[in-house]
């Protein structure tokens, strides 16, 4: 193995599963990459030395980072490593950009605070989009069903640092249970959220979003 290249060990089975979590098939994969469909098709199935590039494309084409899709990054802090860029430029992005950015779901973090004057809570839940608000499950006894009434802020981001890479957005708004029976069912007809940290999560949360900002570091330069 050379400096160019990386070994792919079990990339093909996280490709392929954050491929399904965006609904894609294959060959639309193929397509966002930038690759043949026969070759995506073989980096799911068998592990193989591939290209930093076709690493790069595919996480650029499924919204993810390089290192996730190796699973290297799962006990590393983001950022605690050299970059592939000294000084790589950011650029804050335009509120359709921060939507487009976070509208494939995932985890994100909910920021709230118990009191007035008190330090914020941060805390990691699975979300989803409903129009232009955030929605998450949560445990209905739980700190966050208890303080959900109010001020509540969202953040999510993707890091890349290998490749001098990644995003943040961060969503401002108020936070509200939700307890109406038909909105409840919509949401989970529509939305089939499954709690990373699993349990009795059947409390729902909206956010409402006042604002929406982000910014992005790109080490490579826009793709041509």
């Amino acid at each position: 193995m050379n400096a160019h290249t990386t070994d792919g060990g079990d990339m093909g089975r996280r490709v392929a599963h954050r491929r399904s979590e965006l609904g894609l098939t294959r060959a639309e994969l193929a397509e966002r990459a930038a690759m043949d469909p026969g070759y995506v098709e073989y980096l799911e199935e068998h592990p193989a030395s591939f290209s930093r590039e076709a690493l790069y494309r595919l996480a650029q084409a499924l919204h993810t980072t390089s290192d996730r899709l190796l699973g290297a990054d799962t006990q590393a802090q983001p950022g605690g490593s050299a970059t592939a860029a000294p000084d790589p430029p950011l650029s804050v992005l335009t509120a359709e950009e921060c939507w487009e950015l976070i509208r494939p779901a995932g985890v994100g973090r909910a920021a709230f605070t118990e009191a007035d004057g008190a330090a914020p809570l941060v805390l990691p839940v699975n979300y989803a989009l409903s129009g232009a608000a955030v929605v998450f499950r949560t445990g209905a006894e739980g700190i966050v069903a208890r303080h959900a009434s109010g001020p509540m802020s969202f953040q999510v981001d993707r890091l890349d640092g290998t490749m001098s890479e990644g995003w943040s957005v961060l969503v401002t708004g108020r936070a509200r249970l939700i307890e109406d029976a038909d909105e409840l069912a919509a949401l989970r007809e529509r939305h089939p959220l499954r709690p990373w940290a699993g349990g009795d999560r059947e409390a729902w949360v909206r956010i409402a979003a006042d604002r929406i900002t982000g910014r992005r570091v790109t080490g490579r330069g826009e793709r041509s």
